[in-house]
């Protein structure tokens, strides 16, 4: 009886992990912009900056939007298009 349910948790296996490299650049080095051009971006959405790293061949910035939420970016090198934003909650009740 257990045997249907096989391929079925090798597809939701297989769906799962595909998902998960949507999130990934996938970009050749030598057509990365500088850090320079990331932070001019930045500076373009108001943003300011604490921290830029390298994560899964993508920018990830890190700092506070122009309202001055904290923010977590991916960023694409290449294109320096936003690949996935998550922005921390404030709560004004503390």
């Amino acid at each position: 009886m257990t045997r249907p349910l096989l391929p079925t948790i090798v597809l939701v296996t297989l769906f799962g992990a595909s998902a998960q490299a949507g999130d990934d650049c996938d970009v050749a080095i030598d057509t990365w912009q500088p850090r320079e051009a990331v932070r001019a971006m930045a500076a373009d959405q108001g943003w300011r900056i604490i921290r830029i790293k390298i994560e899964d061949g993508c920018y990830e910035v890190y700092g506070f939007d122009r309202r001055g939420q904290r923010f977590e970016a991916k960023i694409d090198p290449q294109t320096l298009l936003i690949v996935e934003l998550e922005a921390e909650e404030h709560d004004d009740d503390d």
